[in-house]
C-alpha cells in the first residue's frame, strides 16, 4: 500500500470542511468534493473563515493561511477520487447513502487507495462489504469541531487489515491529531459513552434540573469542558437520538432515548442548528 499523498473527502458540510482544513494544515494536497457549486462554496467560506481566526491569534501567518488554501481544489464530480491515495466519507448519517458512495467510490478509486468513513455511529464492516476491497475500509471518526478536537477515532471493520489500519493511525499522527482505536460495534467508543451520559443528563433535565445547573454540575464538579446539555445541542438533539436509537438496537434498553429528547425532535428543537435546544440561541 503507496504513502498517501493525495486525500479526496467527499462532503463539504461541518465535518467536511473541518477535516479538508486540517488536511490541507498538515500539507496534503486535498480534493473537497460535494454535489453542488453552491456547498462547496459554503464550505471554503467556512473554512476560510477557520483559517482567519487563526492569522488573528498569531497561530499562523497570512502567507502560510494563502498556502493552505492552495492546497485545497473543489470538484463536483465523483471522478476526483481516480487519483486518490485516501478517501474520506462525511456525508449524511445514513447507511443506505454511505454504501451507496461506497460502492461508487470503490469502481472509481485507484486499486491501492484507502476508503474511510467519518460514521459516528455506523457499523464500519457493512459499508465495507459493498466495495470489492472491504480489508482497505475503515473508520476515521473525526470529532467536532474538527479543528480544535485532538482525538480521531479509527474503527476496525471485521475485515479491515492490519495494514489500513496502520495507515490510518500513521495518517492521523501526520495531522497532528490523536488517534485510538474502536472495533466495529455501534457507536465505537466514543459515541457510544457520550451518548450514555447524555441521555442520562437528559432524564435528570425531565426530573426538574434546569439544563444551566446540570451543565455547570458537570463543568465545575467534573471538569467536563461543556456541559450534556449543551453538547446535545451542539451535535443536533436529532443526531444524539439517531446514535442512541442505534446504541439500543444493539445493547438493549439501556441506551433508550428521554422521552424529552424524542419530544425535543418533534417540536423541531434540534438545538444550534434551529436556534432552540435546551437553550435559545
Amino acid at each position: 500500500m503507496s504513502k498517501i499523498n493525495k486525500v479526496v473527502v467527499l462532503g463539504a458540510g461541518t465535518m467536511g470542511n473541518g477535516i479538508v482544513q486540517v488536511v490541507a494544515q498538515a500539507g496534503y494536497q486535498v480534493v473537497m468534493r460535494d454535489i453542488s457549486d453552491d456547498f462547496l462554496a459554503k464550505g471554503l467560506k467556512t473554512i476560510e473563515k477557520s483559517l482567519s481566526k487563526l492569522v488573528e491569534k498569531n497561530k499562523i501567518k497570512a502567507d502560510e493561511k494563502a498556502n493552505i488554501l492552495g492546497r485545497i481544489t473543489t470538484a463536483t464530480s465523483m471522478d476526483a477520487v481516480s487519483s486518490a491515495d485516501l478517501i474520506i466519507e462525511a456525508v449524511p448519517e445514513r447507511i443506505d447513502l454511505k454504501v451507496k458512495v461506497f460502492e461508487e467510490i470503490d469502481k472509481l478509486a485507484p486499486a491501492h487507495a484507502i476508503l474511510g468513513s467519518n460514521t459516528s455511529s455506523l457499523p464500519i464492516t457493512a459499508i465495507a462489504a459493498a466495495t470489492k476491497r472491504p480489508e482497505q475500509v475503515a473508520g476515521i471518526h473525526f470529532m467536532n469541531p474538527v479543528p480544535m478536537m485532538k482525538g480521531v477515532e479509527l474503527i476496525k471493520g471485521r475485515v479491515t487489515s492490519q495494514e489500513t489500519l496502520d495507515k490510518a493511525v500513521e495518517f492521523t499522527k501526520s495531522l497532528n491529531k490523536v488517534p485510538t482505536i474502536a472495533m466495529d460495534y455501534a457507536g465505537f467508543i466514543s459515541s457510544r459513552l457520550l451518548q450514555a451520559y447524555c441521555n442520562e443528563a437528559a432524564y435528570t433535565v425531565m426530573n426538574g434540573n434546569s439544563p444551566k445547573d446540570v451543565d455547570d454540575n458537570m463543568i465545575y464538579c467534573a471538569n467536563m469542558p461543556m456541559g450534556p446539555c449543551a453538547l446535545m445541542d451542539l451535535i443536533g438533539i436529532d443526531v444524539c437520538v439517531f446514535v442512541m436509537q442505534i446504541c439500543e438496537e444493539e445493547f438493549g434498553p439501556r441506551f433508550k432515548a428521554a422521552p424529552i429528547l424524542k419530544q425535543m425532535v418533534n417540536a423541531g428543537h434540534l438545538g444550534r442548528k434551529t436556534g432552540q435546544g435546551f437553550y435559545k440561541y
